[in-house]
């Protein structure tokens, strides 16, 4: 075993010899002859470093601090509230006079002016049944309701033309009563 590795390290230390590359006097002669050194004067430039800045405070604010808007906002500082409307009524064809049927025609026009507005003011009320018998739809059915009082609602314009008349309804509401209103809602 000791012959073995003495004959391979023979063999490795022969095998680098020959990898090595040969100095031949020309190749020596370089290797000793040494390249001027070319010495570059450097110019050092102190740095300065001034000190981080300290970063400012801002100022808590207090309760007692906080100033008031310039105007308030209160329910007397908003505007009138003004809702407009156009309800339309139809004459029917068995009148005994155009005046009648005319009259009819703009009281049911105003009824419905009356109900766009309370409509608006405080909403509707939906309520919808559907009867299904054998996965098919026997009987649909939707019922609308409004339940309002409508005061001081004014008729700007009437209009009459081919049997059908349409009134258009204006109704103005103070602040306080509106907010009134939005919170019963």
């Amino acid at each position: 075993m000791r012959k073995i590795l003495l004959l391979s390290a023979l063999l490795s230390s022969l095998l680098m010899a020959e990898e090595a590359p040969k100095n031949t006097p020309v190749e020596a002669k370089k290797l000793q002859t040494v390249d001027p050194i070319v010495v570059t004067p450097v110019v050092v430039q102190p740095i300065v470093v001034a000190p981080a800045p300290v970063p400012k405070e801002e100022p808590k604010v207090q309760a007692h601090d906080m100033k008031k808007p310039q105007k308030q906002m209160t329910p007397s500082s908003y505007k009138q509230v003004r809702i407009n409307v156009t309800g339309q009524g139809v004459a029917l064809t068995m009148t005994s006079s155009p005046a009648q049927a005319y009259a009819l025609a703009k009281r049911a026009a105003i009824a419905d002016a009356y109900r766009l507005l309370a409509e608006k003011v405080k909403g509707v009320r939906i309520e919808g049944s559907d009867k299904i018998k054998n996965m098919m739809v026997q009987r649909s059915e939707v019922r609308t309701f409004v339940d309002a009082v409508i005061a001081e609602a004014e008729i700007v314009e009437t209009i009459f033309k081919d049997g059908l008349c349409e009134v258009e309804m204006e109704l103005t509401i103070d602040p306080e009563q509106w907010q009134s209103i939005l919170a019963s809602r």
